[in-house]
């Protein structure tokens, strides 16, 4: 059971945790070296939360055709490659479009690996341990961020192709150490049902993990820029609420996951939007020490969230689970690109307001907790 959920858990410290917060803290150094522009680098990472959504729509039929391991290698290597393009640095337009691209293509992989990984990892494991390694795999994603937000720091200094490279090297290293432990469960525990079986109907579920995507969206964009303009951190500082943020993140996953084995998924998941209301609340405080709390907490609580969804979608839909992951994983994928898009708008009308979008963060996290805990009591 160990090494199957660790080899998942860094699928998604690679595909999640690297390739797509890593580009947080490498945002800054990149406008400062002179490599983009502030809007330019907004655009990159809105490149990877629509390949991300592709990833997403696709993983399931690419898991079909060439078998869980080989989509999950296939996965990994565009991570590799996406970090190791995005060293060869050009000048004009040409060098933003090949950026946006492999960007796009990060997402892309991110995407394939998060509607794969936890659904085949618990597809192969007994009833008794899904729980608790649904938590070990999604806390793949905190474990990722702790290790993106203490490298990138350390490889800046030699240049921005270094960090690139580094990052690649990175999650080489992760692909190469767990590839021979992928899980390979029969295909119709992640790609199709029987002939004549439906997929349970799972709305509640499916609408409180898209309101929480949409809750946190805020502190995954602008959480950094908070500790920074809004509360004027020092760089150190602002780089421990990366830590902070990783380090909730795991430990709400392993958490949520072996709760979730002890009392349901859809009771834990109304516990965990609760958190999460709490975390986008401490949001809106003034002060440092409320960010780094706040970081902690949105970590804990929003990624969090997913391992606790997961293990709900298991619970709900049985030898349906995979499919209905799919389909939750497309949903927060959709809710991010298209809030990420109107929350830039609203934070340029509002004068660069962090209370506006944090606020609007927060009103859709209390409509997440509505809905799990109306969810919950229906059934």
């Amino acid at each position: 059971m160990i090494r199957t959920a660790l080899a998942g858990a860094g699928a998604l410290c690679a595909g999640i945790g690297l390739a797509r917060f890593a580009y947080v803290p490498l945002f800054p150094a990149m406008v400062a070296a002179g490599w983009v522009e502030g809007g330019e680098a907004g655009l990159l990472g809105a490149c990877n939360l629509t390949g991300y959504l592709a990833g997403a729509l696709g993983g399931r039929a690419l898991g079909r055709r060439l078998g869980v391991p080989a989509a999950l290698d296939a996965g990994m290597a565009l991570v590799v490659l996406s970090f190791l393009a995005c060293a060869l640095h050009g000048p004009g337009l040409g060098w933003l479009l090949w950026l946006a691209l492999w960007r796009g293509l990060a997402g892309l992989a991110g995407g394939i690996l998060m509607s794969l990984a936890g659904p085949a990892v618990q597809a192969v494991l007994p009833p008794a341990r899904r729980s608790a390694a649904t938590g070990m795999v999604v806390a793949g994603i905190g474990a990722g961020v702790v290790l993106g937000a203490l490298a990138v720091p350390a490889l800046v200094p030699g240049g921005l192709p270094l960090a690139w490279v580094g990052l690649g090297l990175l999650s080489l290293l992760v692909w190469l150490g767990l590839r021979r432990h992928w899980p390979a469960p029969p295909a119709a525990e992640t790609m199709r049902l029987p002939t004549g079986q439906a997929v349970p109907r799972a709305g509640a579920l499916l609408l409180a993990y898209l309101l929480s995507a949409t809750g946190m969206v805020p502190p995954m964009v602008y959480l950094a820029d908070l500790g920074v303009r809004g509360r004027g951190l020092e760089a150190a500082a602002t780089a421990l609420l990366w830590v902070l943020f990783g380090l909730g993140a795991a430990a709400g996953t392993l958490l949520g996951g072996r709760l979730a084995g002890r009392i349901g998924g859809r009771r834990t998941l109304t516990l965990w939007m609760a958190a999460q209301v709490a975390a986008l609340g401490l949001g809106l405080l003034p002060g440092a020490g409320a960010a780094l709390l706040a970081a902690a907490l949105i970590g804990f609580a929003g990624v969090g969230a997913s391992a606790v969804a997961l293990a709900a979608a298991r619970e709900i839909g049985g030898p349906a689970a995979g499919i209905l992951w799919a389909r939750a994983t497309v949903i927060y994928a959709l809710a991010q690109a298209v809030t990420g898009f109107a929350l830039a708008a609203l934070f340029h009308a509002t004068g660069d307001s962090h209370a506006a979008v944090f606020g609007a963060g927060l009103l859709a996290s209390a409509a997440a907790l509505a809905v799990a805990w109306a969810g919950q009591r229906l059934a």
